[in-house]
């Protein structure tokens, strides 16, 4: 998931690939609530698992954003 979150974050959102560790923040990677909306959408349509833009902001780092991928995904 962890890769995954990282392509999606690179290549669509065009953070730097080494910015993106399971320790970095929100604000380490530059990912504005606005940004988050996206991602939402993104996770949506992408890998087709239904997170909130809010349950992302709860997420304080990327760790806990891939730990709530793999929580929604386990739901499927």
């Amino acid at each position: 998931m962890l890769e995954q979150l990282k392509e999606i974050l690179s290549n669509k959102l065009k953070v730097s690939p080494e910015s993106i560790t399971p320790e970095a923040t929100r604000e380490d990677i530059e990912l504005d609530s606005l940004a988050v909306v996206e991602l939402s959408l993104l996770l949506k349509s992408e890998l087709d698992l239904d997170i909130s833009d809010d349950d992302l902001l709860e997420a304080e780092t990327v760790g806990d954003m891939v730990r709530l991928m793999e929580e929604r995904s386990a739901k499927v």
